[in-house]
């Protein structure tokens, strides 16, 4: 799958570039792209306009799914801590976790609403995902590396910290501890279960711009599909953002537009009609 655009044929198409996120929004539930999403992408890059994947997954999470793809151009990863190339394997720009004010943050955040239960993502193209006691993995294929003493997780340099409480659910969760801590960190909703302290002022947004101007394409040549509270950030910079029927309500609230959930192949409904 090429994404990067053709030269003189981006008229055929209203968008230099689609910017979608992974899970919820391109995969269905179980883990696939439909074929009839991945030829309303085909179609859209033959058009001209290139496709980038914009995901809260660190690059170790992402990169088989691209594989599978064939998608070789930019990838965003890490809530846009990470710019990565597919075809090259190769990292081109990646912003880390200042472990400090991390640490500081969380202990603000447990002294308000009690002990958290943490896990981390280490920097890198093979950083592994760090689970500490207690915290609650999510099912699936995805690799992590469970460790015993949280000490551990400080040892290297990081993309991000996951937090969960064992009472808060994840919104009240992300509104306590943004509200304790905002000032030090960056709070992000991504999931069911998946809340996440980030370096202070990254989103989606960051690496999706930086990625853009790779490719000189700038937001108001920007469509972007999303489904969670993560990514505001990018709808807020694209000129047209589009959730999911199964987005979370924050999203949905302040999107331009609401297509079919991601089974129900919602980015290929929008795109065919762009496409005419």
């Amino acid at each position: 799958m090429s994404v990067s655009p053709v030269p003189g044929t981006a008229a055929a198409f209203p968008y230099k570039l689609v910017a979608t996120d992974l899970d919820g929004t391109l995969l269905r539930h179980d883990g696939t792209v439909s074929g009839r999403t991945r030829e309303a992408l085909g179609a859209v890059t033959s058009a001209g306009a290139a496709h980038i994947i914009v995901t809260g997954r660190a690059v170790p999470w992402t990169r088989h799914i691209l594989d599978d793809l064939g998608y070789d151009g930019l990838a965003v990863c890490g809530q846009g801590a990470q710019v990565y190339h597919a075809g090259e394997h190769k990292l081109l720009t990646s912003v880390t976790l200042d472990r400090q004010l991390a640490r500081l943050a969380l202990s603000k955040i447990e002294a308000e609403i009690g002990p958290l239960a943490l896990a981390a993502s280490r920097d890198g193209l093979d950083g592994e995902v760090l689970v500490g006691p207690g915290y609650r993995v999510l099912a699936g294929p995805l690799p992590v590396l469970s460790v015993d003493d949280v000490a551990e997780m400080w040892a290297a340099p990081l993309n991000k910290v996951y937090i969960q409480h064992p009472e808060l659910d994840d919104d009240a969760l992300a509104r306590a501890a943004r509200a304790t801590a905002g000032g030090l960190v960056d709070v992000v909703m991504a999931g069911a279960g998946v809340v996440e302290i980030l370096p202070l002022g990254l989103t989606k947004a960051t690496g999706l711009s930086l990625a853009a101007r790779r490719l000189g394409v700038t937001a108001a040549d920007t469509i972007a599909f999303g489904d969670m509270p993560n990514d505001i950030p990018m709808f807020r910079w694209a000129r047209h953002g589009v959730a999911m029927a199964n987005a979370h309500e924050e999203l949905r609230s302040m999107a331009d537009e609401v297509t079919a959930s991601n089974e129900d192949d919602g980015i290929a409904v929008v795109l065919e009609k762009l496409l005419g």
